[in-house]
C-alpha cells in the first residue's frame, strides 16, 4: 500500500471512529501461540497466506462480506485488515468474528498507526483484537520512522507494546515502504530500528518495496534473524525488466529465496500477499487471484524439489 495514503487512512480510522471501540474485552477465545516468533521455526512448507484487504480496497468499499467470502473460496488462510475496512462491522467485533470463523478464515492482523500502540489506544487494541483472534498489529507508516531523534524515541514505543502484548500472546511490528532504507550516517532507519527494538518487536518486511528501495529482501531476513514474523509478499517489477508483469512468479522478485529464507531464518508465521499493480486491464481482485495461484505454484516446485532430493528408503 502506498505510505500516504494508508497513513492518512489509518490515522482517520483511529482517531474519528475507533473502529470496533464498542467491543468489550470478552474472553481470550483465540489459542494463544505456544511459540515465539522471534524463534526460528521448525521447516515447514505451508506457512498459511493470509490477503493484505487493501489489495481489492474498492471492493472492501462495496461489500467486505462478499470480498471476505471470495478470498476464502480463493483459499486464502487469513486476512490483514487496514485501518478502516471493517465497515458494517464497526463496533460489532464477535459478528465479523463470527463471519471469519464461517469462512474459516483467521484475522492475521491489521495495520494501524503508532496510536494505537500507547495508553487506551493499546488498552482497545487489545481488547478488540482478542475478539477477532489478531496476533500482529502492525504500523502501516510512521514519519517519525526516518527522523534522526524521535526515531529514538519511536522504537521505545514499539518496545513498551511489545511487553505489554507478549502476555497476550500478541506481537506489534512495522511494514516498510522504500523511505525507511534511506540512510542515517551509515545506516539505514530500518536496521536502526532493528538495532534499537527487541526482538519481539516484528519487521514487518514488504519484499516488493524494499526491492522497489534497491535492497535485496532474502539478504534482509537473514541479516533480522527471527523478526520477520510476518512477510508483505508483494510483486515488483523494476524499471527497465522487460518481459515481467506484477504478478507473484511473472515478476523480478526472488520468490523462492524469500521463502526459502522465511522459512529457515525468518521466524514467519504468515505471508501476507499484497497486490498494488494490475497489469493487462485485469481487476484487483483478478490480479490478486492470479499471484496467489503464482505463489502456491513456486511453493509446491520447492515442496516437490525438496521431496525429490530426501534420500529414498531401500
Amino acid at each position: 500500500m502506498k505510505q500516504g495514503v494508508r497513513a492518512q487512512r489509518v490515522m482517520k480510522h483511529w482517531t474519528r471512529r475507533r473502529v470496533l471501540g464498542a467491543a468489550g474485552a470478552g474472553v481470550l477465545s483465540w489459542a494463544m501461540p505456544t511459540h515465539v516468533f522471534g524463534a526460528e521455526r521448525p521447516r515447514r512448507w505451508r506457512i498459511p497466506i493470509a490477503v493484505q484487504l487493501y489489495s481489492v480496497r474498492g471492493d472492501v468499499d462495496k461489500d467486505l462480506d462478499a470480498v471476505l467470502e471470495r478470498v476464502a473460496r480463493m483459499g486464502f488462510a487469513g486476512v490483514e485488515f487496514y485501518g478502516n475496512s471493517y465497515f458494517k462491522y464497526n463496533g460489532k467485533a464477535k459478528e465479523l468474528r463470527k463471519k471469519l470463523d464461517d469462512l474459516k478464515l483467521k484475522s492475521e492482523g491489521i495495520h494501524i498507526n503508532t496510536a494505537a500502540l500507547r495508553g487506551d489506544g493499546l488498552k482497545q487494541s487489545i481488547e478488540t483484537s482478542q475478539t477477532l483472534g489478531t496476533r500482529f498489529l502492525i504500523v502501516a507508516g510512521d514519519g517519525d520512522f526516518t527522523h534522526p531523534e524521535k526515531s529514538k524515541a519511536l522504537a521505545e514505543t514499539f518496545n513498551k507494546a511489545a511487553e505489554a502484548l507478549k502476555p497476550v500472546g500478541m506481537a506489534c511490528g512495522y511494514h516498510n515502504h522504500t523511505a525507511e532504507f534511506k540512510k542515517d550516517g551509515d545506516k539505514t532507519y530500518w536496521d536502526l530500528f532493528a538495532e534499537r527494538t527487541g526482538k519481539d518487536v516484528v519487521l514487518q518486511l514488504d519484499v516488493g518495496h524494499a526491492a522497489a528501495a534497491g535492497v535485496d529482501p532474502v539478504e534482509l531476513i537473514k541479516k533480522h534473524r527471527g523478526r520477520t514474523g510476518t512477510a508483505h509478499f508483494a510483486p515488483h517489477v523494476g524499471k527497465g525488466e522487460t518481459g515481467k508483469k506484477a504478478i507473484i512468479g511473472q515478476d523480478a522478485i526472488d520468490w523462492k529465496g524469500c521463502i526459502t529464507a522465511c522459512r529457515q531464518v525468518g521466524g514467519t508465521e504468515w505471508y501476507v500477499l499484497e497486490q498494488e499493480s494490475y497489469p493487462d486491464g485485469k481487476s484487483p481482485m483478478e490480479c490478486t487471484e492470479m499471484s496467489l495461484a503464482g505463489l502456491n505454484r513456486i511453493m509446491d516446485e520447492m515442496r516437490r524439489a525438496w521431496a525429490a532430493s530426501r534420500p529414498q528408503r531401500s
